[in-house]
């Protein structure tokens, strides 16, 4: 597998071939809950109930992007950058990703999810272009392998914006079959705007105010980007994030 992908800066880069589809730490949650805000019940959060539903049905795969690069990290917590030790600022986001089989609608163990996105000036690790130029450092990237029920968690921030493109997180699943055949899904993780309007307001987000494309605005999350939000909780720190992936193995 290559390390970079060949598309160009913009994050509009062509469709898979595949089948179609948070710098506050604060101790009190009343204090987070104040300033950052809860949840609202706006369109494109997804219930638990709703969630839980789409537990069998096939996740939408959506672009790579220009910005994944194999690193190899296995870890959950992916604020620090292991070049130098230094934390990435930024809302704390624990985000926790369940991985079922649409088969049988069975946990699956053992499959390998990355994620990776931009910090909250809107840049991305190990890349050098003219927004920002990071080759060697490796903030914002990881790995981890299911467990028995199908999870992995990663402790991150609330990522930032940039031009063109909707606040989102990448991801990618490797799994393989029950005949050791290779199954890749890449697709990305939306939030409600209406949050990201009041997280993007406290610093180190407000440092760089710029209009933000919104999720209606982006032409990737409209192919199929509303199956693809977060599930977002309110927690003593920041928030916490919740999607159940369905993927679908060769028989």
């Amino acid at each position: 597998m290559p390390s970079k992908s060949s598309c160009d800066n913009t994050d509009v880069c062509a469709r898979s071939a595949l089948d179609r589809r948070q710098a506050l730490v604060v101790g009190l949650g009343a204090v987070a809950t104040a300033v950052w805000g809860r949840p609202s019940s706006a369109q494109g959060v997804r219930s638990d109930r709703d969630r839980a539903e789409l537990t069998c049905v096939v996740t939408p795969d959506q672009t790579e992007g220009p910005y994944f690069v194999d690193e190899h990290l296995n870890r959950s917590d992916i604020r620090s950058d292991p070049s130098d030790g230094s934390v990435r600022p930024g809302l704390p986001l624990n985000l926790l990703i369940n991985v079922t089989g649409i088969a049988g609608c069975r946990p699956l163990a053992g499959a390998i999810v990355d994620i990776w996105h931009c910090d909250a000036s809107g840049a991305y690790s190990d890349v050098g272009e003219p927004r920002f130029k990071t080759p060697g450092s490796r903030f914002l990237r990881g790995y981890q392998v299911t467990d028995q029920s199908g999870s992995v968690r990663f402790a991150t921030i609330y990522p930032g914006s940039y031009p063109g493109r909707a606040v989102h997180i990448h991801f990618k699943i490797r799994a393989r079959s029950n005949t050791a055949e290779a199954v890749e899904l890449t697709s990305q993780l939306y939030f409600d705007d209406a949050i990201t309007d009041r997280v993007h307001q406290h610093a180190p987000y407000s440092q760089r105010p710029r209009a933000r494309t919104r999720n209606e605005q982006d032409g990737i999350f409209q192919d199929g980007g509303r199956d693809l939000a977060l599930a977002l909780s309110a927690s003593a720190q920041g928030y916490d994030g919740r999607f159940k992936v369905g993927l679908k193995l060769p028989s």
